[in-house]
């Protein structure tokens, strides 16, 4: 079995060449091992639209039940809808068949102990359980629940309301969440239009990626000449929002969380929101400003997860659009309902986005940077890059290296995911954004030199 599949937060690769359905039912067998002998046997099961997610979670349940564990099929869903099976049928743990964001080729699974994420060294526990057959066996039962996605729901219906109906533009990128986004929206008093919302797992209009800006091209242009309060893009299985102000602006994760944490701190003085390197200094002003504690942490959304969980945080959020809503919610991340937050406090602040944030002070920023750099030399490289800007500024190395001057900052850090270095830069003014970019690109070419 390929060992690269199994990655820093999931199991993730090309379907059918780097992930067979027979090397399925081993992973099956090998997750059902590892939650059963940590005493978790009911699980739930669920999978997005792509084209082998049908037949990949009939052998992953079929891996499953082979070690004794019962299993309640949820069917297609998104990945906060499988979540929410979890808190809300009372089970141990379960599995998600998705590969997320990526493009149609690929799949993978998302692996849950009660609600806590598998990831890192515990995904090589079960690399190691499958490689070595060490399999538990028994013979676990099998049930279905249809019930799911109408309780999901209902749930928000009754946690969410708004005091004025809204337009709002939803673009799903043809992934899990546009079939409940929209009725969801339109339960709640939304005029709704649609754009691509049917599932179709070859994602035929765009990738559900809703952080890239080519993807965002048709809801920008719909909320444009359309009029509408708010555009909301969601990724291929739900859990990842991208926002689009009535102006057609992309609204990054950072100024989100100045959204929403203001609204949480107007409520709950001195609450505790979590975040990553790659956000703006403005967030994390803003947070500590308004009387709240803001910590940076780790990329990655198992890992922020379970960072919000030891610090008991109202809110976490990232840059990519992972929003955790503590707050009145179960802390983990739901792109359908953190727009549902968003559209409760557009209703009853009677604001616009734009007029939410206009008075953040204006910076200027890159995008993520992406260098490629091979996986057995991006962590070494890092280390080199912290220790000789250690000496010369102020840094944070929680992730990587922060490089900290006084009107701006630089990130240079390892992805977990690919054989890539993550850059991103941002400044008080444009020129001395081109200067601290400069210094940071010119100290790294000679260390990978």
């Amino acid at each position: 079995m390929n060992k690269e599949i199994f990655r820093e937060y999931d199991i993730r690769g090309i379907a059918g060449k780097d992930i067979s359905e027979e090397e399925v039912i081993l992973i099956g067998k090998g997750i059902g091992t590892f939650l059963k002998e940590k005493g978790r046997t009911k699980l739930s099961v669920g999978r997005d639209c792509r084209l082998t997610s049908d037949i990949y979670a009939e052998k992953l349940i079929e891996g499953l039940l082979s070690t004794g564990c019962d299993v309640i099929d949820i069917s297609v869903c998104p990945t906060p809808v499988f979540y929410f099976s979890i808190k809300h049928l009372n089970i141990e743990g379960g599995v998600m068949v998705t590969a997320s964001h990526n493009p149609p080729e690929y799949n993978g699974f998302k692996i849950c102990d009660v609600l806590d994420s598998v990831f890192g060294e515990d995904l090589q526990e079960i690399y190691k359980i499958i490689c070595n057959k060490t399999f538990l066996y028994g013979e676990g039962t099998l049930s279905y629940d249809k019930s799911i996605i109408p309780s999901y729901i209902s749930f928000i219906t009754q946690n969410i309301s708004l005091s004025k109906n809204l337009k709002v533009g939803v673009d799903a990128g043809n992934g899990t969440a546009g079939v409940i986004a929209v009725p969801l929206l339109k339960k709640l008093g939304c005029e709704v239009l649609e754009l691509f919302c049917n599932m179709d797992g070859r994602f035929p209009n765009h990738e559900a990626d809703p952080t890239v800006l080519k993807n965002m091209q048709d809801l920008i242009k719909a909320v444009k000449e359309k009029k509408l309060d708010v555009g909301i893009g969601f990724d291929g299985d739900g859990d990842r929002i991208g926002v689009i102000d009535e102006s057609g602006n992309i609204i990054y994760g950072d100024k989100l969380m100045i959204i929403f944490s203001r609204e949480i701190l107007s409520r709950k003085p001195g609450q505790t929101f979590i975040s990553e390197v790659k956000c703006s200094k403005t967030m994390y002003d803003d947070i500590n400003n308004n009387g709240g504690k803001a910590i940076m942490w780790k990329t990655g959304h198992s890992l922020i997860k379970k960072k919000m969980k030891e610090e008991k945080a109202a809110l976490a959020g990232e840059m990519s659009g992972h929003m955790f809503f503590a707050d009145r919610y179960f802390g983990y991340d739901d792109a359908i309902y953190a727009s549902c937050r968003l559209l409760e406090i557009l209703s009853k602040t009677g604001k616009k986005i734009s007029e939410l944030l206009e008075d953040v002070p204006v910076t200027y920023s890159t995008p993520e940077i992406r260098v490629d750099c091979p996986d057995d030399k991006k962590f070494e490289i890092v280390k080199k890059t912290t220790d000789y800007f250690r000496k010369l500024y102020d840094v944070i190395d929680v992730d990587g290296v922060r490089v900290l001057f006084n009107d701006g900052w630089g990130l240079v850090r390892a992805s977990n995911t690919q054989p890539v270095l993550v850059l991103r830069f941002e400044a008080n003014t444009e020129q001395r954004l081109i200067e601290i970019r400069s210094i940071i690109e010119n100290a790294l070419a000679e260390i990978i030199r």
